[in-house]
């Protein structure tokens, strides 16, 4: 497989300029992009063709963003140091924010399982050395009962996660590290059988950070410098270089084959070749 394969044209449009560190892309079938803008604490809300607009400020230094199988917004909050939920009628609670009556770092991405758990990883970019509670970086799950247990502790930062489409594989990165490990999920959640997917060694700043998958298992990952993308095997298919280095991605449009993706100061969006996997 090629990028020819992926993506209509390499064209990166851009869709929102002017902010500070763009995170969190997440589309809503109804039509609008969310995204964070973690230094000026604001998740914006953008209609294609319009200027984003402030959807929540201030947002706890949010980071990634995704919907939960009812439709309510996750949230990692950086500054909150914890993962919040927005309820239908608008009240925003806590879902996690301690594991073992000791604070978390900073949760930083997040995915939903099909059965309403949620995994998130938390690495320590928002807060400094002297505050941290945790001797670990942990990638941990939620249950839909609430339960927060700790799934992996030896990442060095952990940072994105994406499941496959039939959400029997776990795919994390490590952004210090430049590498995407792949886990098998087991029938309660947990996970087991850690391996190195791929390896992202790169004469390019950064490394791995947000990832995506599409309908056909094939990954996207915001990496060194650029997009990188394999395929479920672990075969790379090729690196995508943009205006600037990419943080995090997502699928979205009425047919999910608008990639957006936020980069440093904007938004920028490419057309694919294969749907993006549903959110909700």
């Amino acid at each position: 497989m090629k990028l020819g394969d992926l993506f209509e044209s390499p064209e990166w449009r851009q869709i929102a300029s002017d902010l500070q560190f763009t995170e969190g892309p997440l589309w809503h079938p109804d039509g609008y992009l969310l995204f964070s803008d973690i230094p000026a604490s604001i998740i914006y809300r953008l209609v294609l063709g319009e200027r984003p607009q402030p959807w929540r400020t201030p947002s706890g230094h949010a980071n990634g963003l995704t919907w939960d199988r009812q439709g309510r917004l996750i949230a990692c909050e950086h500054g909150n140091r914890r993962v919040s939920r927005t309820e239908a009628d608008g009240t925003i609670i806590t879902v996690a924010s301690h594991y073992q009556g000791k604070r978390l770092n900073s949760p930083n991405d997040v995915v939903v399982r099909s059965d309403g758990s949620i995994y998130f990883t938390d690495p320590p970019y928002g807060i400094r050395e002297e505050q941290k509670e945790l001797p670990w970086h942990g990638v941990y799950r939620v249950s839909p009962g609430g339960e927060i247990q700790l799934l992996v502790d030896d990442f060095d930062r952990p940072n994105g996660l994406a499941f496959s489409p039939d959400e029997k594989t776990l795919y994390i990165d490590d952004t210090s590290r430049r590498h995407i490990r792949a886990f098998d999920v087991r029938e309660d959640g947990t996970l087991t059988n850690s391996r190195f997917f791929a390896h992202m060694e790169s004469d390019m700043p950064g490394g791995p950070d947000g990832m995506k998958v599409d309908v056909e298992g094939n990954i996207y990952c915001a990496g060194p410098g650029a997009l990188w993308m394999y395929e479920p095997n672990g075969d790379p298919i090729g690196v995508l270089v943009g205006p600037q280095r990419p943080a995090n991605l997502a699928f979205g449009g009425p047919d999910r084959r608008t990639l957006f993706v936020t980069a440093r100061t904007g938004v920028y969006m490419l057309r694919t070749k294969i749907p993006g996997m549903p959110v909700f």
